[in-house]
């Protein structure tokens, strides 16, 4: 009861606790980016507000070969997917940074750039201004501030898995160069990394580090969580009240980046959503918005091989190589561009398949089939209208009527086997250790894909940008595409 009472109370906001020109939701990938570009005017006053900690001299964020050490840590939300939520792991973690710089912080350092056919499909769809000519120098701008690094050939057995793809007929491509970009095709390669060496660039490193360096016109607030957005009576969007009843006024905009689980749940709170979900939950309705809806991501599997020798160094964070493929040739998306992706890891990528009993081994590696452009489509809800209560996450991961993530991704085991059957790569299997032999069959390589995926870690889609629907509200969600290109767009 406390928390419908609190849902529907309101706020006096005559005279906020303190006023800014822009309030920012979320200290992460992108809102950090998006705050120190905005308080480059000096003639404004910002503030970025973060749920987590900072990551300021924490050597173990710092180092990217550190990164599973965090899943799950005080540095992750640790939200966990709904078990009756499509045919998927009902036992998958979905990961989310809780701390300074956001899943960049977080992450494996994987840096992509938006190959070209994606942002003009992108602008076709209603998506205006995010052609590959306009969204170019914003791109360059991102280079200025962070450092890409292509991972070198010095591993041997990334080297060797390089040359097993070329054999299984995958051209050896450089990612994110401008021919990569403008005709991106099944290949494989060496990742960008946004690191200097093993030392981790994050955004929050890039563009906010030393923090006590920051303007003074920037603001940041760590360790502050967010109640709801304040709204006047035309529905602009005032400010924002925190958790222990203050209100932060902003005279411009209220921009949030709380990514694709707590933007969504958050405007929800705020009565900006479905509104029979709203109805549901005792929250004033704000707008009608399908808010939550069109949750898309990368659902992800895994092949473990045990090795016939000591996996060896050195690495930076021990996924250093990635190959792409057309796993139905005869589709639409693989017209375009790859409709499956393949991470190559350096130890046994065990992390759900052990929940299930499936062996495992020190010395080993591991493909990781992804559908790239998935149609499963999922939701994200209110548990209740606690800002407390984490979301209810249903990824739907598997539930397109035409089966056409299942189907890439039992391609994509039959092709990981390919690649290691390679003479190159041949000598340093010893046994296949996940799935196994024995499973060769769709239907019992499907049932093992369903059971033990995991997420890429991906999810996007819940705040649609795009073409409007004709119900306008004044609040500006942050979109950050691959490595923190941001631009902010009205939900309306």
């Amino acid at each position: 009861m406390e928390a419908s009472r609190e849902a529907t109370h309101t706020i006096k906001v005559d005279v906020p606790d303190e006023q800014y020109d822009y309030v920012i939701v979320g200290g992460g990938t992108a809102g950090a980016v998006v705050a120190r570009r905005l308080a480059e005017d000096p003639r404004v006053r910002v503030c970025l507000i973060e749920a987590g900690p900072s990551d300021e001299n924490d050597p173990i964020i710092a180092d990217p070969l550190a990164w599973e050490e965090m899943l799950g840590s005080e540095y992750d939300w640790n939200y966990h997917v709904e078990p009756t939520g499509g045919r998927g792991n009902p036992k998958m973690l979905h990961s989310r940074a809780k701390v300074l710089g956001g899943c960049s912080s977080h992450n494996s350092v994987i840096a992509f750039l938006t190959p070209d056919a994606d942002l003009r499909r992108w602008e076709s769809e209603g998506a205006a201004g995010w052609s590959p000519a306009k969204c170019a120098p914003y791109f360059e701008k991102l280079k200025q501030k962070v450092t890409l690094e292509t991972v070198q050939p010095v591993n041997e057995l990334n080297r060797t898995f390089i040359q097993a793809g070329v054999e299984a007929g995958f051209p050896q491509a450089t990612f994110n160069s401008p021919e990569w970009l403008s005709k991106f095709e099944p290949c494989v390669g060496y990742f960008q990394l946004n690191s200097i060496g093993r030392e981790r660039c994050s955004s929050s490193k890039c563009y906010l580090h030393p923090i006590r360096d920051l303007p003074s016109n920037l603001v940041l607030k760590l360790n502050t969580f967010i109640k709801r957005i304040l709204f006047d009576a035309q529905r602009n969007a005032i400010g924002v009240l925190t958790h222990d009843d203050k209100v932060l006024g902003a005279s411009k905009e209220t921009i949030l980046c709380g990514g694709a689980f707590d933007t969504p749940k958050l405007l929800m709170l705020s009565g900006i959503g479905p509104s029979w979900h709203l109805r549901e939950l005792n929250i004033p309705i704000i707008a009608n918005l399908p808010v939550g809806e069109h949750l898309i991501d990368h659902p992800e599997g895994v092949i473990i091989w045990e090795s016939t020798k000591p996996i060896p160094g050195p690495t930076i964070q021990r996924y250093e190589a990635a190959l792409f493929a057309n796993a139905l040739p005869q589709t639409t998306e693989s017209k375009e561009s790859p409709d499956l992706m393949f991470h190559f890891a350096l130890e046994a990528f065990d992390f759900n398949t052990k929940l299930y009993g499936y062996p495992t081994a020190r010395n080993a590696f591991s493909m990781t089939p992804n559908v790239t452009r998935a149609k499963s489509e999922g939701t994200l809800r209110l548990r209740s209208n606690d800002w407390r209560e984490k979301p209810v996450i249903n990824t739907g991961y598997f539930t397109d009527k035409a089966g056409y993530d299942e189907d890439v991704m039992i391609a994509g085991i039959k092709i990981a086997r390919k690649v290691m059957s390679q003479p190159s790569i041949k000598p340093w299997v010893k046994r296949e250790l996940v799935p196994g032999p024995e499973v060769q069959s769709d239907k019992d390589i499907s049932e093992y894909v369903r059971k033990t995926c995991n997420s890429v870690y991906h999810p996007a889609g819940t705040c649609k940008m795009g073409k409007c629907v004709c119900v306008c509200v004044c609040v500006c969600v942050c979109v950050c595409v691959c490595v923190c290109v941001c631009v902010c767009v009205c939900v309306c």
